[in-house]
């Protein structure tokens, strides 16, 4: 588990009703019949009066999280036990790292593959990460420097190398950037084109309220996108690409992901995110990861001082080119790194990835003379948006709600009526719609977002409170909701900011988009598609089984029957020999 994570530091979600629900088995110490409650534990939440027990602390897997409905929030992430920091170092000092050598004609060389237990380390970080690294080191430091400096951690000589049994780094350091572009294409096409999904089109890249949705309110699920995350799509696109042209198993390559929020550890243990979509029958499955591990913000600090280092002392500096591999498909390699330099995000585009910006923008250029016009809501965290063409029709109505308490006026509107039972009555929780049909949100598209304020508010980042940010404040500092509000200002002013070195980069990256002119913002879809086809060519498989994913209703196991001994067993067994 997280020990910087509590239920206290979730209260800007909805708290659990209930205690968990999903039972916690363990295997008798001795060969004996088990009492009747002692396979059942009972997990308290912070604040809550916990029943004594008299079995050792009960351990649930996110795998457990996943297939229960007692918890509903982002609360869940308290239980994560497989995700962390400390993972993150075992799996390192476990063996020596893969090394990969280029020859001479280009091609490309595997050593180490003789030791089981040896992984090629990637890592990919958000955008959100290097803005809160970035707050939190003050002195000018932007999220460039940040962004460097998390790569020095990660795979130079100064950072985890240096204390490592094995002084293992990881080969490739990456932004989401890449991915985040072709999921805003991607989503754009989806939400304009003839999906079909069920109006209004939900996004999806928040694990949260997927996780909500799915536990519940699984009538919405017909309205989700079924693109994928950027994290979860950076994460197949390097597993596919790397195993397919080094020629080597998906479970050799361990990808961690950097990110803003808890939630995404959960997401990261979906098995719709799995090599049995992409290397199997095409049907989720507890397969071979494509995030193998998650951590946040707050514990690339902790990481750092398990290794004795100072993170804010580690160099801004880009790693040489000389020590730098090549990846070993160029033009998966100019997608990946030249779509990573992006320069100034557009504030109006928030500080999510810009889902709904991106689709709004991509609706007027279809429509040349349309403009956007924006209506708030009744507060911050909700807006609504209309493309009105220049004759003043409404072209496209789309809506931005952020929170959990804004997400639920949203659910309760998409509920579909139930018949009433009374002859001629109206239908039940439904004044203007037909039985059966939804509420009919006027919407063709909606943002969702878990966290209010968006994802640099994620519950992983680094918070006012944090003894670090107390002590740069200096003496006589005191965080309270003032402070905090202050301080999410600021990781927002290194989100939206750029120096002149970036700015140049994000036109090297334009540049690298071959010069065309369908731009929508700073992105052409063309060259967009074409790198996904190119993907596609690579590793050999649908572009459509790449990119998206699916979602279930999570059906609690209250009130069911219970299993006999044996099948408790037997249960237990395949848990242990195929579990996470």
């Amino acid at each position: 588990m997280s020990a910087i994570l509590s239920a206290d530091d979730l209260n800007d979600f909805i708290s659990p009703g209930v205690a968990c629900i999903k039972p916690v088995e363990t295997l008798p110490a001795v060969p004996e019949q088990p009492k009747e409650n002692e396979l059942e534990h009972e997990v308290v939440i912070d604040g809550q009066h916990p029943t004594p027990l008299t079995e050792a602390p009960a351990q649930i897997s996110l795998t457990d999280c996943l297939a229960c409905s007692g918890c509903v929030t982002s609360a869940e992430a308290v239980l994560v036990s497989l995700q962390s920091h400390n993972e993150l170092l075992n799996v390192l000092d476990q063996a020596p790292a893969l090394q990969i050598r280029q020859n001479g004609d280009g091609s490309f060389k595997v050593d180490g593959l003789e030791n089981p237990d040896s992984k090629l380390f990637v890592a990919s970080v958000s955008p959100q990460t290097r803005a809160s690294l970035a707050a939190a080191a003050g002195n000018g430091v932007s999220k460039r420097d940040a962004g460097r400096m998390i790569t020095q951690l990660l795979a130079g000589h100064g950072g985890l190398r240096a204390g490592g049994k094995w002084n293992n780094v990881f080969t490739w350091v990456t932004d989401t950037n890449a991915a985040r572009t072709a999921c805003l294409v991607l989503g754009a096409e989806e939400a304009t084109g003839k999906s079909k999904l069920a109006k209004p089109i939900l996004t999806s890249s928040c694990p949260g309220w997927v996780c909500y949705a799915e536990k519940t309110h699984p009538y919405v699920l017909p309205h989700i996108s079924k693109i994928k995350s950027p994290q979860a799509l950076m994460g197949t696109l390097l597993k596919t690409t790397l195993s397919r042209t080094l020629g080597i198993s998906p479970d050799r390559i361990w990808h961690l992901a950097v990110m803003p929020c808890f939630d995404k550890k959960l997401e990261a243990s979906r098995e719709e995110l799995t090599d049995t979509i992409w290397n199997g029958n095409g049907q989720p499955g507890r397969g071979v990861r494509d995030v193998d591990c998650v951590i946040t913000s707050k514990e690339i600090l902790m990481l750092t001082e398990s290794r004795d280092l100072d993170f804010f002392n580690l160099s801004r500096e880009s790693i040489p080119a000389s020590s730098r591999m090549p990846f070993p498909d160029p033009a998966v390699e100019q997608f990946i790194f030249s779509s990573s330099r992006s320069g100034r995000p557009d504030p109006a585009a928030s500080t999510s990835g810009g889902n709904l910006y991106y689709t709004l923008q991509y609706v007027v250029s279809q429509h040349p003379g349309s403009r956007i016009e924006m209506t708030r809501g009744r507060n911050v965290d909700v807006a609504e948006f209309s493309v009105i063409s220049g004759s003043g029709d409404t072209i496209y109505r789309a809506a931005r709600y952020y929170g959990f308490r804004n997400i639920q006026n949203l659910v309760r509107k998409l509920k579909p009526a139930r018949p009433s039972r009374m002859p001629g009555a109206r239908a039940v929780g439904a004044s203007r719609r037909a039985a059966g049909k939804s509420s009919g949100l006027e919407y063709d598209y909606v943002e969702v977002m878990a966290c209010p304020g968006g994802c640099t508010n994620g519950g992983g980042q680094i918070k006012v409170d944090d003894p670090l940010v107390v002590e740069r404040k200096g003496a006589g500092f005191q965080p309270g909701p003032q402070e905090q509000k202050q301080w999410l200002a600021e990781v927002d002013e290194a989100y939206f900011s750029a120096d002149d070195n970036e700015l140049e980069s994000s036109e090297c990256a334009t540049e690298g988009q071959g010069g065309r002119g369908d731009l929508v913002g700073d992105i052409s879809p063309s060259y967009i598609r074409d790198s996904l086809v190119h993907w596609s060519s690579v590793t050999g498989i649908d572009i459509d089984r790449l990119v998206s994913t699916s979602y279930r209703e999570v059906i609690s196991d209250v009130g069911k029957s219970k299993m006999n001994d044996t099948e408790r067993v037997v249960q237990l067994a395949s848990k242990i020999g195929g579990g996470w």
